[in-house]
C-alpha cells in the first residue's frame, strides 16, 4: 500500500513530460515543435527574454535560442500549466541541458519571477546573478537593460 502511495504521489507532483522536435524558434523564450503531427508554441518557463524590437537584445536572445535548438533537435518537455494566452509553458531539455537555464546563465534572458512557481527558484537565482556579476548580455549595461515586462508594457 505505501509504495503504491508513493507511486500516485510522484505522479501527481511531477510536471508532465514530453518529447517532440523542434520546428522553429520564434523568438528568445517561444518556440514551436512538433509532437506527432500537431505543431505547438511552447512559451519557455520562468524566463522572460528581450522582444524582438528591444534593441538588439532580442535579436541576439533569438539567435541564441537557434544555435542551443536547431531545427530538427528533439527535445523534452517539462510541461508547466498553460499561459493566460493558452499557450503550453514548459522548461526545455536537450542533450540533458535545461535551456531556460542556459539561457538565464549566458545573459540572454532574465527570470521571469512573477512566473518563477515550479521552477528552481533558487538555481535560477544564482545563474541571474552570474550573469549579472560577468556582465553577460542583458547585463552588459550597468543594472541591466529594460526589463522585458516593462518593455511590453510601455508598448
Amino acid at each position: 500500500m505505501g509504495k503504491v502511495l508513493l507511486i500516485i504521489l510522484a505522479a501527481l507532483f511531477t510536471d508532465p513530460v514530453n518529447t517532440v522536435e523542434v520546428l522553429s524558434v520564434e523568438d528568445g523564450d517561444t518556440l514551436t515543435v512538433i509532437e506527432a503531427t500537431r505543431a505547438i508554441k511552447v512559451r519557455l518557463a520562468c524566463i522572460d527574454a528581450p522582444e524582438i524590437s528591444q534593441s538588439s537584445y532580442g535579436k541576439s536572445a533569438r539567435e541564441a535560442l537557434k544555435h542551443l535548438l536547431p531545427n530538427g533537435s528533439q527535445v523534452i518537455l517539462r510541461i508547466k500549466p498553460n499561459d493566460r494566452y493558452g499557450r503550453t509553458v514548459a522548461e526545455v531539455f536537450h542533450n540533458g541541458n535545461n535551456i531556460n537555464k542556459l539561457l538565464v546563465k549566458s545573459g540572454d534572458s532574465f527570470v521571469y519571477w512573477q512566473y518563477i512557481n515550479g521552477c528552481d527558484r533558487p538555481d535560477y537565482a544564482r545563474l541571474e546573478t552570474m550573469a549579472r556579476l560577468q556582465g553577460s548580455g542583458v547585463w552588459s549595461v550597468p543594472g541591466g537593460i529594460q526589463r522585458p515586462w516593462d518593455y511590453r508594457q510601455s508598448r
